[in-house]
């Protein structure tokens, strides 16, 4: 893993050299374009729309154009004047309580390692953040380009979030929710109950990208044929489900009655090789009915012996 940018966090007085990396990572497959007629590839070329000439990435300068259409156009020397935070230093603006942040503000991620040969103010500052359960706002500057960032702690490392700016989210009214109708307690307390037996904690190891996996089975098989292309396949019809959900107490019932169904299977299954000790309902069913057909020959016993 190679770093993308080398600087030190400002906390205070204090400099802290760092390391910064991308945290994250694409798997999707890239495709190029081709021609489909001959599979030769689709190449883009930047040509001016007035003299018809291919042009230089070199040579190409940005241009703005304002909503009335005036046009103004800004060189590497314009850029260049412009006020940026300090393009190798993190400074800490203040400490903000963990959950104030809205998780919709966050954007990438980056680790940030010690760049130093003996890390203690790095070690101190995690450690900090850690025990006071708070993240620090920085400013983070990376390719020109400065941006807002919640720096905090994760399994010991500092991790590094850039937060789009408020204005960045969109405000948004639906008229659909305002004129919708509030649930029945009846429909909130069997939601609750669903939403209770599909409850668990959070393993993202428990979940695939099921697309990537089928496209990279459906591209091994091509490469397998030798032809490069994909074998034809009868796909089943899908189940049929209902257009939309006319009583929404029968759907949430149908769903317990799945889920229920799932999570009796589950148990069945861990429990299936212990024996003994509890009865089974139809067990339990017909020792009461024994019980009910011999409570009337007691009766008769009884009123026998009192009469003579």
């Amino acid at each position: 893993m190679r770093s993308i940018w080398k600087g030190s966090i400002a906390f205070g007085l204090v400099n802290v050299p760092v390391k910064v990396y991308t945290a994250t990572e694409d798997h999707d497959i890239r495709f190029h374009q081709v021609h489909a007629k001959d599979g030769g590839r689709i190449k883009y070329d930047r040509v001016c729309t007035v003299c018809g000439q291919s042009v230089k990435f070199a040579d190409i300068d940005k241009q703005y154009e304002s909503p009335e259409g005036e046009k103004v156009v800004l060189t590497d020397d314009d850029f260049a004047k412009l006020p940026v935070a300090e393009k190798h230093e993190i400074p800490v603006l203040q400490f903000v309580p963990s959950e104030q942040i809205d998780p919709i503000l966050y954007d990438k991620t980056y680790y940030l390692e010690p760049d130093s040969t003996t890390p203690k103010a790095y070690v101190l500052l995690a450690a900090t953040l850690e025990r006071i359960d708070r993240t620090a706002l920085v400013h983070f500057t990376l390719r020109q380009k400065t941006r807002l960032a919640a720096m905090r702690v994760r399994d010991g490392m500092l991790v590094l979030q850039t937060l789009l700016w408020p204005d960045e989210v969109r405000s948004v009214s639906f008229e659909s929710l305002e004129e919708a109708t509030a649930p029945r307690p009846q429909e909130i307390k069997m939601a609750e109950t669903l939403v209770e037996s599909m409850s668990d904690d959070f393993d993202p190891d428990q979940f695939t990208d099921e697309y990537q996996v089928e496209l990279k089975r459906l591209l091994e098989e091509a490469i397998a044929s030798g032809d490069g292309k994909v074998a034809e396949r009868t796909e089943e019809p899908a189940e049929e489900s209902d257009a939309e959900v006319v009583d929404l107490v029968a759907a949430l019932q149908r769903s317990l009655e799945a889920s229920g169904a799932r999570g009796g299977e589950q148990s069945g299954t861990r429990g299936g090789g212990k024996s003994g000790g509890t009865k089974s309902a139809g067990e339990k069913s017909s020792g009461a009915a024994k019980t009910r057909k011999t409570s009337p020959r007691k009766t008769a016993q009884k009123r026998t012996r009192k009469g003579a």
